[in-house]
């Protein structure tokens, strides 16, 4: 079970190796919204993604033998970055399943940092399945994207370093808009909030379509997505939540906000306009929240969770948008 012990433990296995990321405000950026707006800037994390913490946090957790054996993870392309890139540094051999049409910036990318790919269909196929034979077959640890007290504890440092940025910046209520998938960093960053800002309060931000969290926080059961894939947010595509974040969420978290394929795409060319980052649209689906919801306060804190990008959707979005 993950608390803030082991987030804090978790932070200290980090320390070094991981990024400080920084809390940007831009005031131009402000009146678009008609809202002051802070970003938690993990795009500009090691991997491009806030996955790199849960990788190193299950990764570095591991008994020295099981990390001998390897390790297998499966993931669109953020999960497998922080995954592959732990591995690697740890010297542990690594397995990713992915799906086909993850963007091929990600494919390739987690093949650079060593790890085997091995591709699916995931409209057809079951990923656990194939995870789980993987893994017997070849006596690896699964390192799940979300459900897994480890990597839920990695995305919880988020947490701990946003509750140090907003008391520097005088934020002591707000909600904390956060890109959710399976809720691994919702969860993470809601549990390491309750214990050093409980002001600041976790908001899951989905694509519409996809918001199986925002409807299961609503009903109080876990919902299931109709379809697997057809947004442009692909790094925040999942079937439902995870069996170990729904129930932290449910007790800590507001409800969720919903953004259509359009936001997110705006929100990356304003990203990249006013401050300058490079976003994918999943990693935008908070800062969409944020800028276009209707149900905010003045002030609020937007977690933009990563920026693999292919660079012909990030043109797509700059031509549109910018």
């Amino acid at each position: 079970m993950t608390d803030i012990a082991l987030i804090e433990a978790a932070a200290r296995r980090m320390q070094g190796r991981i990024r400080r990321t920084p809390l940007l405000h831009a005031p131009l950026l402000d009146r678009v919204a008609g809202r002051r707006i802070f970003v938690k800037a993990e795009s500009l994390q090691l991997t491009g993604s806030f996955k790199a913490r849960g990788g190193w946090s299950a990764v570095s957790a591991l008994p020295p033998e099981a990390r001998a054996q390897g390790v297998i993870a499966y993931s669109s392309g953020n999960h497998a970055q922080g995954v592959a890139h732990a591995a690697a540094r740890h010297g542990a051999p690594c397995v990713i399943l992915m799906p086909d049409d993850a963007p091929q910036v990600k494919i390739a990318n987690t093949r650079a940092y060593g790890a085997e790919v091995v591709l699916y269909d995931r409209r057809t196929e079951d990923r656990d399945a194939i995870g789980a034979r993987l893994a017997g077959e070849r006596g690896l640890t699964l390192i799940k994207p979300y459900d897994d007290p480890q990597v839920i504890a990695g995305q919880g440092t988020v947490g701990l370093e946003l509750a140090e940025q907003a008391a520097e910046a005088g934020l002591t209520e707000a909600p904390v808009l956060t890109c959710c998938g399976g809720g691994g960093l919702a969860s993470g960053i809601a549990l390491a909030l309750k214990a050093r800002a409980p002001g600041l309060q976790v908001r899951t931000a989905e694509p519409a379509g996809f918001d199986d969290m925002a409807r299961s926080l609503a009903s109080g059961r876990r919902e299931r997505n109709a379809a697997l894939g057809g947004s442009v947010c692909d790094a925040i595509l999942t079937p439902t939540p995870g069996d170990l974040t729904l129930p932290i969420l449910r007790k800590l978290a507001g409800p969720g906000a919903v953004v259509t394929d359009d936001e997110a795409l705006r929100a990356v060319a304003l990203a990249f306009t006013h401050l300058r980052i490079v976003l994918e649209p999943g990693g935008a689906a908070a800062l969409a929240a944020a800028l276009f919801g209707a149900d905010l306060p003045e002030t609020v804190i937007a977690v933009a969770t990563g920026g693999n990008i292919d660079p012909a959707t990030f043109a797509t979005a700059l031509d549109r948008f910018a």
